[in-house]
């Protein structure tokens, strides 16, 4: 019977692991009121859902005090970004760790070196176990000198989040210079020199083009297809009608910011610059791990880049064309195939294309392999299961193997 209990019990464990908390920095903050203008700018310049996203981290927050040193100095919403995330450490440094640091000094990167806006060693902190008992901190340019002192631990997570005090503000020239506002760069020129050079060009002779512009002000995230991708898509484009073609690029724009670390952690449905009323123009966000998929009716797209996420603007490249149903099974219908047999195929798979259709063309060869069957029940269950996990709680991929060897464990013993 004891056997019986244990088996029970490791059987139980192994089924049902309990879920693993992800840390949320903003709640921490708020229980110490003394740090809630450096809680305030976290939320203000999308840093806390980063800080929430990574797994072994460091926040080196300052008081009230502290911050209004910083915002005395009057610097841009994007500015202060970069000096803030000069405080976030890619490492853990709990209370323990500082005093034990090997040969008593340590390089750290922050959350500034990992943007790529800190040339050199610009984006590392300098940490030193000083005499005395005392740790100090310095940017990496400053030259040994360590301005900070560690004052206390705020609250850890051990090897997760790791929050403490520290005396002042990191002086950093090269975080404090001044930033150019997202909404006022030339976004068609950034895209074009970032390897999304004919979707720039195309979006340039569309009246979409002022929709994107438009929207930058107020927040805008814009999915970049890479030229290779639009390039093999540029003949279902063009058989579309102008309207299609404005809804197609509007497609890839979605009215407000999110950053890479929001899209990491939430999954569903969003709407689009294209949505309008019934006419939905949506697609799934999904993410597993690192990788963050964008999933229409009809083509599942990849997130492979970053080319801008400084709010209220954020470009991130993709490796397919977006193709909404409203529009693509018309163009389906649209393009032009060497193959007679396809088209049965795809009439049948679009019974709502005639009403759609506004000009006619064979059906596309190569369609099939640019459209994977991904049904609609298929796509809002994924939706649904990931969003499960975007509440802060994981469970682990092994679970399935595990409960099987599990079973067998106790069939033996049984």
């Amino acid at each position: 019977m004891q056997l019986r209990s244990v088996a029970v019990v490791i059987l139980s464990l192994l089924l049902f692991p309990p879920p693993i908390s992800a840390h949320n920095i903003t709640h921490i903050l708020a229980k110490h009121p003394e740090f809630s203008t450096f809680n305030h700018y976290l939320t203000l310049t999308h840093l806390a859902p980063e800080i929430n996203n990574r797994e072994t981290i460091t926040v080196c927050a300052v008081d009230n005090a502290g911050m209004n040193q910083l915002l005395s100095k009057h610097l841009s919403i994007h500015t202060i970004k970069n000096v803030i995330s000069l405080h976030i450490l890619l490492d853990y440094f709990g209370a323990k760790k500082l005093h034990q640091i090997t040969n008593g000094t340590a390089l750290a990167a922050t959350m500034f070196q990992a943007t790529g806006s800190a040339p050199g060693s610009t984006g590392f902190v300098n940490i030193t176990d000083l005499k005395g008992g005392k740790v100090g901190f310095g940017p990496a340019e400053n030259h040994g000198n360590l301005p900070a002192m560690f004052v206390k631990g705020v609250e850890e997570i051990p090897y997760n989040i790791s929050v403490i005090q520290i005396s002042t503000m990191l002086p950093s020239a090269v975080a404090e210079a001044p930033t150019p506002e997202p909404s006022h760069m030339n976004l068609t020129s950034l895209m074009s020199a970032h390897g999304c050079k004919v979707f720039a060009e195309t979006l340039l002779k569309s009246p979409a083009e002022k929709t994107f512009e438009d929207n930058a002000d107020g927040g805008l995230t814009i999915f970049c297809p890479g030229d290779d991708a639009m390039k093999n898509f540029m003949t279902k484009f063009k058989n579309l009608t102008d309207d299609g073609k404005q809804s197609l690029l509007e497609y890839h724009g979605v009215p407000v910011y999110q950053s890479m670390a929001t899209l990491k952690s939430n999954n569903g449905v969003m709407n689009t610059l294209a949505t309008d009323g019934a006419k939905k123009y949506d697609f799934v966000v999904q993410n597993d791990g690192n990788v963050v998929t964008l999933k229409t009716k009809i083509v599942t797209a990849k997130i492979t880049g970053t080319l801008l996420d400084e709010q209220p603007v954020a470009i991130f490249t993709i490796d397919k064309v977006l193709m909404p149903k409203e529009l693509f099974k018309a163009a389906e219908a649209d393009a032009p195939a060497p193959a007679p047999a396809a088209a049965p195929e795809a009439d049948a798979e679009s019974p709502k294309s005639a009403k759609k259709k506004k000009h006619k063309a064979p059906v596309a060869a190569d369609t099939p392999a640019d459209s994977p069957a991904d049904g609609p029940s298929d796509d809002f269950a994924d939706s649904t299961a990931d969003d499960d996990n975007g509440g802060g709680f994981r469970y682990s991929g092994g679970t399935v193997v595990a409960g099987v060897l599990s079973m067998w464990f106790l069939f033996l013993l049984l």
